[in-house]
């Protein structure tokens, strides 16, 4: 899982985000209710102050302890504690059931994307849009494509697409997802008005 990514601007944190599964599939995780580039930049935070992202490890320390690490300045979210929990879940869900692997999501015993997107469902933390998102940044950035991904990936997985972090390689993508996010908004708000009258 070696590529290069431009998640976060950061070469650090993008490089960790590239190289490290859990800390892309926690990055996902934190994608909400702050900037994309913000969510990607917690698991570099964590992976400082634990000395190492570890499955196990996160699985099993304190909660406590956790939602300490994840409060310090500058905190890991915007709402650090409910975070801490979500990120402890889904390592005790990784260790549960896939043994701690975060590859063997779309590893194990060769899925297809619609198993993967069905596993990536089953995470704590994953509903369905972002288990698509996942499944399209897994597909266009890691190299990580099972039959049928960008089918199951939805309007996520199409080729070319300015809609989410799969499609964000450099400052012009991340400006383009951002205004697709905005007229997407506004459109839902419109709609939203529109059934109210």
């Amino acid at each position: 899982m070696a590529r290069t990514l431009n998640l976060v601007g950061d070469p650090d944190a993008d490089a960790l985000l590239a190289s490290d599964p859990l800390a892309l599939l926690i990055g996902m995780l934190l994608d909400q209710q702050v900037p994309m580039e913000t969510a990607f930049a917690g698991p570099k935070k964590l992976d400082d102050r634990l000395g190492g992202l570890e499955v196990h490890r996160i699985a099993e320390m304190d909660p406590e302890e956790f939602a300490a690490v994840c409060s310090q300045t500058p905190a890991v979210h915007r709402f650090p504690g409910s975070m801490a929990t979500r990120i402890q879940s889904l390592c005790a869900f990784l260790v549960e059931n896939y043994d701690g692997s975060v590859e063997a999501l779309w590893t194990s015993g060769d899925p297809d994307g619609k198993e993967v997107l069905k596993r990536l469902k089953a995470l704590p933390g994953y509903g369905d849009q972002k288990a698509r998102i996942f499944l399209a940044l897994l597909g266009k950035q890691i190299g990580v494509e099972p039959k049928g991904w960008r089918e199951a990936a939805g309007d996520y997985g199409t080729d070319g697409a300015r809609r989410s972090i799969a499609d964000v390689v450099d400052d012009k993508s991340l400006h383009e997802v951002r205004e697709f996010k905005k007229a997407a908004k506004a459109e839902a708000k419109k709609a939203a008005a529109a059934k109210k009258k």
